[in-house]
């Protein structure tokens, strides 16, 4: 909301200011019922400052852009297309496209954009028509044409880059948020079991996929048990942020509850000097939760990739490295 109505105060000030700067030059052109018809103009982009502060954003939309037509039709009626008012219109399309995006991302009522615009459309063919059969009302020798053409289309183009620019790139934003809440495990910030399956079945099926690693926080069922599920959820986000911190430009993620896959690109020897030391620091470093200190100790099983080996047995393979590693005592790193 907060960004709806920065955008909204933006374009009602620059707006409300060239009524009063086209108030002199409709003044200077001696275009009387533009000069006058400047007076509810000024009004109607003063009360919209109104439904702003009070987050009517539909109301704005239809009172700002309804009148903003309305003004467009008007003024190219009176002086001609020569002096570009006309472009305002198309201004308007991605305006009111934006407003509508904002509606949805804020569960208001939704804006009907296409329907807006195809009234916009509607109305320039009408007053363009009025234009072309009968001419301007006002014969002003085209005085001061060219800079005020050049003015409004500067303008409007301006307009057109920046609502679109702000449009694209927050469906960007949104796309990059929803890619991340799919791939993303929301408790530890590690990426999930099916962003790791997908990125697993894209590598070669050779030694060059790099080495696979399943870590297991030993014990974790007790911890869960003594200081109850809060504090195994702490367990789990501290852990996850040590294993991300060590084990730089790997993949990681929550394989489910409390097992985590690796997946390191170099030799087995650098790895395991690696996961070795991330499984001393885990160790070393108990993680405070509350008044207490919890003590934490993991398990790894790690493997390098086979040729030929699938995803499911390259898996298969390091589980059980990881359950001989439980077996013989847990708290190792077993290759």
């Amino acid at each position: 909301m907060k960004d709806a109505q920065k955008i909204a105060y933006t374009v009602n000030s620059v707006m409300l200011s060239m009524v009063f700067g086209l108030w002199f030059f409709f003044r200077a052109l001696e275009a009387d019922f533009l000069v006058w018809f400047s007076v509810p103009t000024a009004l109607v982009y003063t009360v919209t400052y109104f439904l702003i502060y009070k987050e009517k954003l539909e109301a704005y939309l239809w009172l700002c852009y309804g009148w903003l037509i309305i003004y467009t039709g008007i003024t190219t009626v009176c002086l001609g297309d020569c002096y570009g008012f006309h472009f305002y219109c198309f201004s308007m399309i991605p305006c009111v496209y934006v407003v509508e995006y904002m509606s949805f991302k804020l569960g208001r009522r939704n804006v009907k954009s296409l329907n807006i615009s195809i009234c916009v459309a509607v109305f320039y063919l009408l007053f363009m028509s009025y234009l072309a059969l009968n001419g301007p009302i006002y014969d002003t020798g085209e005085r001061f044409a060219a800079p005020l053409r050049m003015f409004n289309s500067m303008t409007v183009f301006s307009y057109l880059v920046i609502y679109t620019n702000y449009l694209i790139r927050s469906i960007i934003s949104s796309e990059t948020k929803l890619k991340n809440l799919a791939h993303k495990d929301r408790l530890t910030g590690l990426y999930n079991r099916h962003y790791m399956l997908d990125k697993l079945t894209m590598l070669p099926n050779d030694s060059t996929a790099g080495v696979l690693a399943m870590v297991d926080i030993d014990d974790y069922k007790k911890i869960n048990d003594t200081y109850g599920h809060n504090a195994g959820d702490e367990v789990l986000r501290v852990i996850s942020a040590k294993m991300n911190e060590i084990c730089d430009g790997c993949d990681i993620a929550r394989w489910g509850g409390e097992e985590f896959l690796i997946l390191c690109s170099g030799n087995s020897r650098d790895v395991f000097g690696m996961l070795d030391r991330m499984r001393f620091i885990i160790g070393s470093e108990p993680v405070i939760f509350e008044d207490s200190r919890i003590k934490v100790t993991i398990t790894v099983g790690m493997a390098q990739r086979n040729d030929d080996e699938t995803t499911d047995e390259w898996i298969h393979q390091i589980d059980r490295k990881l359950y001989d590693g439980k077996k013989n005592g847990k708290n190792r790193v077993v290759a």
